[in-house]
């Protein structure tokens, strides 16, 4: 037997087979994100509200509580798309954007819990005006999409665009939180503490 010396080498060990990217992974991340979401709007709505979870020290009351930590949540979001930009390259930014990005966010999800909880638990799922119903679905579409975004992180081989779509629908849930109840509030009672 003679050996072709012209004929292709085969790389050794053979490479892996390439599988094709199914679209179902991304759906474990869509189908819990659509759970959370759901059921905190059903628990919120089933749930006899009791009026008042929390209060702090130093604040006039729970509503300006929830204001200044959602106003707290807010900024650190807006740091986390300004540090995502500079992880994703499209605003200059230091060496360790990335560790900005992942403690801002992080910072920015602790703020806002104790919000959702006092919400939840001292008034549940509303939906007496416009204003309100949409601060309640929002809420749930906030931590719906968090839920998903946090599944997705660990997710290997994502399309480029599809981490900043959902952490932008994160950004967008929390502005809209923001602007239907601390701007709100605001607004309404006056920057008070």
């Amino acid at each position: 037997m003679t050996a072709d010396p012209n004929a292709a080498t085969q790389a050794y060990p053979p490479p892996p087979p390439r599988h094709r990217d199914s679209p179902a992974r991304y759906l474990v991340p869509a189908l819990v994100a659509a759970a959370v979401a759901v059921g905190l709007g059903v628990y919120g709505k089933v749930h006899d509200p009791a009026g008042t979870a929390f209060n702090l020290a130093g604040f006039s009351s729970t509503g300006a509580v929830k204001s200044w930590l959602a106003t707290t949540a807010f900024f650190f979001a807006l740091v986390q798309v300004v540090s995502a930009f500079m992880v994703y390259g499209k605003l200059p930014g230091p060496s360790w954007s990335a560790t900005l990005h992942r403690w801002s966010g992080r910072i920015a999800f602790l703020v806002a819990v104790p919000v959702a909880v006092h919400c939840l638990y001292a008034f549940g799922y509303q939906t007496y005006s416009t204003r309100v119903m949409w601060h309640s679905l929002l809420g749930c579409a906030f931590f719906g999409a968090f839920s998903a975004k946090m599944l997705l992180l660990r997710s290997e081989r994502l399309p480029g665009w599809l981490l900043p779509l959902v952490g932008g629908l994160v950004f967008t849930a929390l502005t809209l939180l923001w602007l239907t109840s601390a701007l709100w509030f605001f607004r309404t009672v006056g920057v008070t503490t």
